[in-house]
């Protein structure tokens, strides 16, 4: 199916609502529509020792947050990478270890101090080609969580549709609490609608299955206090955009062709 449009997305829901599925049915349903995602490019350029990826590293080794000046400069540099933007400076942050000629070792990083400093696509923008150009359409996937992000993110690379995936905080809760996962391999089972051949074991290994720690209700209820707190001013600003869609669902499968048909309505 071909985009007669950019789409420029993001989708919106609490841990466990099962949003990394209807990413990967949407990418799979719509092949134009590519996964830009800050959590693959955070780990992409600490396994380059890119100036950026040490610093990011330093900082997560401390205990620290990764800070919105950082993931917002990666999620630009991908895009101007791509040649979506125009504007602003080449990004040294990201040029790898071996361009640097030192091994990425910490003093070749600290030499870059100023480009870590400085911000290289300030004033950087959405070509007019990429604004409509349905190549240029990507699936957001880590950011922005808060308003304020949000905010900042509007000024290089305005987002089209923001979905908003509900499902009933019980049977969010029901779903993480059946959750066995093989953490060898990351194979993840449910006992109410995944559930393993054998109960508690892997079915490629044979190997015992686990709970995670935090798939517990104390856990989650925290997570999803905390997602509240942060997503309610995020929704409030795209709605005052005009660009969020709700959509309601006991499952994905019953979510999906609800998404999948408003995203036609929109893009093709």
């Amino acid at each position: 199916m071909r985009l007669r449009r950019a789409a420029r997305v993001i989708l919106v829901g609490a841990p466990g609502v099962g949003k990394g599925t209807q990413s990967e049915r949407l990418l799979t349903r719509f092949p134009q529509l590519s996964a830009i995602s800050s959590g693959d490019l955070l780990r992409h350029n600490v396994k380059n020792r890119t100036p950026l990826g040490i610093k990011v590293e330093r900082t997560m080794k401390t205990g620290g947050l990764v800070s919105d000046d950082l993931i917002l400069r990666l999620i630009t540099n991908e895009l101007g990478r791509r040649g979506w933007l125009f504007g602003g400076r080449p990004n040294l942050m990201t040029l790898s270890a071996s361009s640097m000629g030192d091994g990425g070792s910490l003093e070749g990083a600290d030499a870059f101090a100023s480009s870590l400093d400085a911000d290289p696509l300030a004033g950087a923008s959405l070509s007019p080609q990429a604004s409509e150009d349905p190549a240029a359409s990507f699936l957001l996937d880590g950011f922005p969580r808060t308003a304020t992000q949000a905010e900042r993110l509007d000024g290089i690379v305005p987002i089209n549709w923001v979905v908003s995936l509900q499902t009933p905080f019980s049977v969010i809760m029901q779903r993480i609490s059946s959750r066995w996962v093989h953490e060898p391999s990351g194979r993840v089972y449910n006992t109410t609608f995944h559930a393993p051949k054998v109960p508690g074991f892997d079915d490629v290994t044979g190997e015992r299955l686990v709970q995670r720690a935090d798939d517990n209700e104390e856990v989650y209820r925290a997570r999803f206090q905390k997602f509240q707190e942060t997503s309610e001013p995020l929704l409030e600003h795209y709605a005052k955009k005009g660009v969020l869609w709700e959509v309601e669902g006991m499952s994905s499968d019953e979510i999906s062709p609800k998404l999948h048909q408003e995203f036609e309505r929109r893009f093709l």
